[in-house]
């Protein structure tokens, strides 16, 4: 038996995703698929390397900046798109899942700002792969 939830795509079309993804299982998403959707909020000759899904928000590594897109709403026509290049994050922490806990945690320092931007993720993403291409990024 399959627990299901109900969401809508970018075209309000409704989609049926499994309960894994309410818990926060972010996945790896191939580039080719995506690289038209999000061309309008990149800069001439700014290329996404790396993306990953979580629930419907999106990590986009580009050459040049972490983009951090944030679906909001029930038909997830409002999106934020938080903007953060390289040079500016001064640090960050992952905290992997434990046996009882179920979430891995990212956490991005940006200077000037003293709290952090932070994510959690199911225990099924390897949050070491995802610190490792963060900091191949920072380390620029």
């Amino acid at each position: 038996m399959y627990n299901y939830i109900v969401d809508f795509n970018d075209k309000g079309v409704v989609t049926l995703g499994f309960l894994d993804s309410v818990l926060g299982n972010a996945s790896e998403v191939d580039i080719s698929a995506i690289q038209n959707d999000y061309a309008r909020i990149l800069a001439n000759n700014e290329r996404i390397e790396k993306a990953y899904r979580l629930i419907r928000d999106m990590f986009l590594f580009t050459d040049k900046r972490l983009i951090l897109v944030n679906i909001q709403g029930i038909t997830g026509k409002k999106v934020e798109y938080h903007s953060i290049p390289y040079r500016a994050i001064t640090h960050f922490s992952i905290e992997t899942a434990g046996h009882f806990d179920l979430d891995a945690e990212l956490k991005i320092w940006i200077s000037g700002t003293d709290t952090p931007i932070e994510k959690k993720f199911n225990k099924n993403l390897n949050i070491y792969e995802l610190q490792g291409v963060l900091a191949s990024y920072t380390l620029r």
